[in-house]
């Protein structure tokens, strides 16, 4: 009885129910609420491990245009490789693979 009496009390302050519903709102019905957060920030590690990628991989066509430009048997060697291109006096055979 007497623990249904403090049961009782704390339900009637009024400052025990606003925080209650204040809490149940901010966990359940904002537009912020705690699963949302956690879903933005799963996405926000997910953009951040995309825009490191990238980085990773504008820096390397950085690298190899540079070394295009710089370097003919570069251009020549890319030029074989990419486009499958040859010189006059060559035949070119290609086996397929991978």
């Amino acid at each position: 009885m007497k623990l249904l009496a403090q049961l009782t009390s704390w339900l009637r302050n009024k400052f025990f129910v606003a925080f209650a519903a204040f809490t149940v709102w901010m966990l359940f019905f904002d537009e912020r609420d705690v699963f949302t957060m956690r879903h933005h920030r799963q996405e926000f590690r997910e953009l951040q491990q995309s825009k490191k990628y990238y980085t990773e991989q504008i820096n390397q066509e950085r690298t190899e245009l540079e070394s295009l430009k710089n370097n003919p048997a570069t251009l020549e060697k890319y030029a074989r490789e990419k486009y499958y291109m040859k010189r006059d006096n060559e035949d070119l055979f290609l086996v397929p693979g991978h």
